[in-house]
């Protein structure tokens, strides 16, 4: 793994090392997971079900590329009895601490489960994944999977259940995965041009038969160039791309200035929508859940490709 230790970084590290020796007990008996970005809450409430309590570090709108441990995450992680995080590279600024924390506790990194040669590589860090595997219903259903095994290692004498509850679910996301596909099916393989602020969508361009366009490389620290948004812009305007999208974790400025740039052209192009990316949407929403998130931007991405 890479590591970001910036010297406040160390320090909280440090406690986090002293502080998760002697981690309090549950008073209802449930295991103790923190997890990282929401999708993987989502899976850990499912699967889990009534023997975890699962609590999420970053909500609605945060930025996981981007994200550092507050004083508050730092005692959280330190009482956890599980840790679970989608890994690859995506939590870059946890990176050390989550590699620490597995020497002393079950840390269970999604992402780092399944078979590398299904994975992208990425065009940012040598050596490293792109970490945007939930784009790919498939290749969630292996995170999932991940998920049950890694809770049953931790508590055996549930086993049955959490591979009960992960079945379950699975079944849900084969049909979520048929739709993403029949919705894909609306679009000609020339119309299937998706715009977006930063390079998330790999994994579903691959999946879905779309040709993935970003402004932003796949980790959000990377910031797009003039000459970035030109070069998109001249695509754009050459090819008569209806509709480009923002995300909801990502600033709109770049977007806005890649439609001002087309305009400049000539060319009208529309914002299509906000697409959920490295976030889902809020709490108790359709959109804050995997499934809701996925059916979102699948409608979003057609129904403006198509101009409805």
């Amino acid at each position: 793994m890479k590591t970001c230790k910036p010297v406040i970084f160390l320090m909280l590290l440090a406690f986090v090392l002293a502080a998760c020796a002697t981690p309090a007990p549950e008073a209802d008996g449930k295991i103790r997971v923190v997890t990282t970005i929401g999708m993987v809450t989502d899976i850990t409430q499912i699967v889990g079900g009534e023997h975890v309590s699962a609590q999420g570090l970053m909500g609605p709108g945060v930025d996981p590329h981007l994200y550092t441990a507050s004083e508050s995450d730092v005692t959280k992680l330190s009482e956890a009895d599980v840790i679970i995080a989608n890994g690859l590279f995506l939590e870059a600024q946890m990176d050390g601490i989550l590699e620490q924390l597995a020497e002393r506790k079950t840390v269970i990194l999604v992402g780092e489960t399944i078979d590398p040669t299904l994975l992208l590589e990425s065009p940012d860090y040598a050596d490293e994944f792109d970490p945007h595997i939930w784009f790919s219903v498939p290749l969630w259903m292996e995170a999932v999977q991940a998920v049950a095994d890694g809770l049953a290692a931790h508590d055996p004498a549930h086993a049955a259940d959490y591979a009960a509850n992960a079945a379950a679910y699975l079944v849900e996301l084969e049909a979520l995965n048929a739709y993403v596909h029949e919705q894909a099916s609306r679009l000609t393989a020339e119309q299937r041009v998706l715009v977006t602020a930063h390079d998330a969508f790999s994994y579903f361009g691959r999946e879905y038969g779309f040709e993935v366009l970003g402004l932003q490389g796949i980790s959000t620290a990377s910031e797009a160039s003039a000459a970035d948004v030109q070069n998109l812009a001249q695509l754009i305007t050459e090819r008569q791309v209806p509709a480009i999208f923002i995300e909801s974790s990502v600033p709109v400025r770049t977007v806005e200035a890649l439609q001002a740039a087309v305009d400049a052209r000539g060319f009208d192009v529309a914002i299509g929508g906000s697409l959920f990316s490295d976030a889902m949407g809020d709490w108790g929403t359709p959109e804050g859940t995997y499934i809701g998130m996925v059916r979102h931007n699948i409608d979003t991405i057609v129904n403006a490709l198509l101009g409805e």
